[in-house]
């Protein structure tokens, strides 16, 4: 069981090249773990244009904030997608970074196939608010924590995918 993290910017291809890797390795039909949460119309249509990129090869589960409880009770491989829109949930309802770091400590370590998805935001501007300047410095952080210790890791720039170890 192995751990596995993709990396890049908005629109970069992580996630498409992230399901493609997971459909190749699975032996069973993979979980899609779903973390964004409904906000509006917008992000509603996109919601529903992965789904149908998607169609049948994954089984999806919708999860905004309880990652562990929801890949304990999974049987096959998992896509965590994504773990940017799991750390906003997150601040939103108002969990701590120690929250999501023991979460993602305890998804770690278990003996499980996931691969999760991030964007990379720490190539940026340092942003003019407080709560957007928390969220690029907890989204760091969460990605070094994994990064350490998933077994791949591929960052994504214009579709293509490089592993970085």
């Amino acid at each position: 069981m192995k751990k596995t993290l993709f990396i890049g910017g908005i629109k970069s291809g992580k996630s498409l090249n992230a399901q493609n890797y997971i459909l190749a390795s699975s032996l069973q039909k993979p979980i899609y773990l779903a973390t964004t949460e409904f906000i509006d119309k917008e992000l509603q249509e996109r919601i529903n244009a992965h789904k149908q990129s998607r169609m049948d090869s994954f089984e999806t589960i919708e999860e905004p904030l309880k990652l562990y409880n929801k890949i304990l009770e999974c049987k096959s491989a998992i896509l965590v997608e994504c773990v940017s829109m799991w750390i906003n949930n997150m601040l939103y309802h108002g969990f701590t970074f120690a929250d999501m770091k023991e979460e993602l400590e305890k998804i770690l370590e278990l003996d499980k196939t996931v691969v999760f998805v991030l964007n990379d935001i720490g190539s940026g501007v340092i942003p003019d608010n407080a709560l957007a300047r928390e969220f690029v410095d907890i989204s760091g952080k969460l990605s070094q924590l994994i990064a350490s210790k998933c077994d791949e890791v591929y960052h994504t720039i214009a579709g293509i995918s490089t592993r970085i170890k």
